[in-house]
């Protein structure tokens, strides 16, 4: 088995989170869960073999296995991994996913949200649902077989751009924040956006002023400076080129 096939419209059902521990009494175990998908995020190096197909285990691999599927697990000596035991709907579009696959830079997230469904779970199984949704969608996105899936470099620089509006954006910083080259980052952005960086940042920081402009009750020196244009002129310029009106315009079609 090489790939599963989830539906993710609505929130799973935890049934059981936790940290796995095995391989310390035996180096291999044969496992099943009739009616639960499993859900691994693996700290070791073993193998897993499903339905014959053997996939190696690493650190940081995520892998999902459907209910009533046998799992063949190899270890190495002790061996941890971060898991959850979930039903989820059956209803809704599918995203197909690889059964196992490298989460990559959003590992230590998916990390961070399992250990967050794990503690929840005793006291709120709504949240715990909530942390594992948010792991299932970070796995169908970083999965190369789900349609528009952006490269992780194009996603840590739009990420990055995000929770920066209000300050500089140089391309060169943009670029070191996604780990790439200012050159390999600007021949991303335009493959996968069809947009310049610079550019980019201009729209986005103009949609969220847009939005400012509309939904709240901010002073327009207050959202120029929270998008990081805060000389009035050149706000003004940048809304007439990008919204068409000027920022009390935009403010007052908001009832339109």
């Amino acid at each position: 088995m090489e790939s599963v096939s989830l539906r993710l419209d609505q929130p799973p059902e935890v049934v059981n989170a936790g940290v796995g521990v095995h391989g310390a009494t035996t180096a291999h175990e044969v496992f099943r869960l009739p009616d639960l998908w499993q859900l691994h995020l693996y700290s070791y190096v073993g193998r897993l073999s499903v339905e014959g197909t053997v996939h190696p285990i690493r650190p940081g691999c995520v892998s999902l296995i459907p209910p009533d599927t046998e799992v063949h697990f190899h270890y190495r000596g002790r061996s941890e991994h971060l898991y959850a035991h979930l039903r989820l709907p059956r209803a809704g579009p599918r995203h197909s996913v690889p059964l196992m696959q490298d989460a990559g830079p959003e590992g230590p997230l998916m990390a961070a949200l399992l250990r967050h469904a794990i503690a929840a779970l005793p006291v709120s199984a709504a949240r715990a649902s909530a942390e594992v949704w948010s792991v299932l969608w970070h796995t169908a996105l970083t999965s190369s077989d789900e349609p528009g899936r952006r490269h992780p470099a194009v996603a840590s620089a739009q990420a990055y751009v995000e929770e920066h509006l209000a300050e500089p954006l140089p391309v060169p910083v943009i670029a070191r924040a996604a780990r790439v080259s200012h050159t390999h980052l600007t021949r991303l952005f335009r493959a996968e956006t069809g947009l310049t960086v610079i550019a980019y940042v201009r729209r986005r920081r103009l949609e969220r002023a847009r939005h400012l402009l509309q939904s709240s009750t901010l002073s327009i020196p207050s959202i120029a400076a929270a998008v990081g244009i805060a000389d009035l002129q050149a706000f003004n310029k940048a809304c007439r080129r990008e919204l068409g009106a000027g920022p009390r315009a935009v403010r007052a079609a908001r009832g339109l």
